[in-house]
């Protein structure tokens, strides 16, 4: 059994089998629409149902209010169709690049801070993977579970692929990075997924702000930026606990010192004594909304990545104070349950 899916604006239909969400049955159809983690956390591919029905699934509370679900909107990636639907959404360029699964080399692992470590992954040298910087892979485990973790590196920079991996007590795929994983390790892949990267068709100065290893796609933006000489003001906050938590910080210092209209702002929200830190603190948002009191958010997008928490209260922030929903662009990292 199928049912034949309606898109509004663009008129656009496809045929949708119950057992798969919209997202996914809108994907295989080559029907790019907006998505980040697929789990109901994010609400990237939030949509509205103008008809039909649908079985809503199991999602966040945070990225779907019983206001919005009651004003008819739904996550595609978890709703699954119950009948012959016409759905609203804004649909991206057709030119996104399909996801693949491939083999992938461990090459090297670096780790950066105590809980952060660096994964360096080699393609076979038959393989090239076409992404956008932003987007993230998925390991696809033997037990078939899959654990999903941004890019940092840009497109340009493709001879490794780089990852972030925050270690999370009882988080069976981290702990096993951490601690047992070994070099030349084979791994299978599946990517790129995602809608989180550079919308190149806007010239708006962009704010970015980035939670703990959500710095992670917010470099690969950054240094794809500068690879193009895109020219946009690019006001950077990085949010972290302490100074060791920000792994990179003279990488980000240096974009801020070479490139003029990158403006780079570090925040610590627990500073230790050690840290002798004498730059901001707070929450990272707070900073953001400090900065720009003055300012409405109307002609500014913001691209932000990291925790569920964060994400969720910077962008109610920063809508309140001007920000177009379309103008904010999140990835969500969530986790899967610790054993």
């Amino acid at each position: 059994m199928t049912f034949q899916i309606t898109m509004q604006p663009s008129g656009h239909q496809y045929a949708a089998r119950p057992s798969e969400t919209l997202l996914e049955s809108a994907l295989a159809a080559g029907i790019n629409v907006p998505y980040g983690c697929r789990n109901g956390t994010c609400g990237s591919c939030k949509g509205t149902v103008l008809s039909g029905e649908v079985d809503y699934g199991e999602y966040a509370a945070s990225a779907l209010t019983d206001a919005e679900k009651a004003a008819g909107r739904a996550l595609f990636c978890c709703a699954h169709p119950l009948s012959d639907m016409t759905l609203e959404c804004r649909e991206m360029a057709a030119d996104v690049i399909q996801p693949r699964i491939i083999p992938a080399r461990v090459e090297r692992k670096q780790q950066l801070a105590p809980d952060v470590m660096a994964l360096y992954l080699k393609l076979p040298s038959s393989e090239h993977l076409k992404f956008m910087a932003g987007q993230y892979i998925e390991f696809l485990l033997k037990d078939g579970r899959r654990r999903a973790f941004s890019l940092a590196n840009a497109p340009h920079q493709d001879n490794l692929l780089e990852l972030h991996l925050r270690l999370i007590p009882g988080g069976q795929f981290t702990e096993y990075v951490f601690n047992e994983m070994p070099d030349k390790a084979i791994m299978r892949i599946e990517a790129p997924f995602g809608s989180f990267y550079l919308r190149e068709d806007s010239n708006k100065p962009i704010i970015m702000v980035a939670g703990g290893t959500g710095f992670a796609p917010i470099k690969a933006i950054i240094e794809y930026m500068i690879h193009n000489n895109i020219q946009r003001k690019v006001s950077l906050y990085w949010g972290a606990r302490a100074r060791q938590d920000l792994y990179m910080l003279e990488l980000a210092e240096s974009w801020a010192a070479a490139h003029t209209n990158i403006e780079f702002i570090p925040v610590l929200s627990d500073a230790l004594p050690e840290d002798l830190w004498q730059g901001r603190g707070g929450l990272v948002h707070q900073a953001v909304l400090n900065d720009f009191s003055q300012s409405n958010l109307t002609d500014y997008e913001v691209y932000c990545c990291g925790s569920p928490a964060m994400v969720e209260v910077a962008q109610a922030s920063f809508l309140e104070h001007g920000l177009a929903e379309a103008a904010f662009f999140a990835d969500i990292f969530s986790y899967a349950k610790p054993a």
